[in-house]
């Protein structure tokens, strides 16, 4: 291996997730945040949970709403 190139490894690095989850592993970065971790995510835990950044859910919500409308007859 060549000298001096490679990022300084942190063996205790330290990541949390915005659920409260904190996760000890080795890393590049001796201190992380992120939003979902496997304690949190849908896909691993089997309960629904919709994240929502820029109101995308009550947009969709507002155009099914619509559509469901158009259909019955109503405007």
């Amino acid at each position: 291996m060549k000298k001096d190139i490679h990022p300084k490894y942190y063996p205790n690095a330290i990541i949390r997730c915005s659920c409260g989850n904190v996760i000890k592993t080795g890393a590049t970065k001796p201190e992380m945040t992120v939003e979902i971790c496997s304690a949190c995510h849908p896909f691993y835990t089997g309960k629904e949970k919709i994240i929502d950044t820029a109101g995308r859910v009550e947009k969709f919500k507002r155009r099914l709403e619509k559509k469901q409308k158009i259909k019955k007859g109503e405007k």
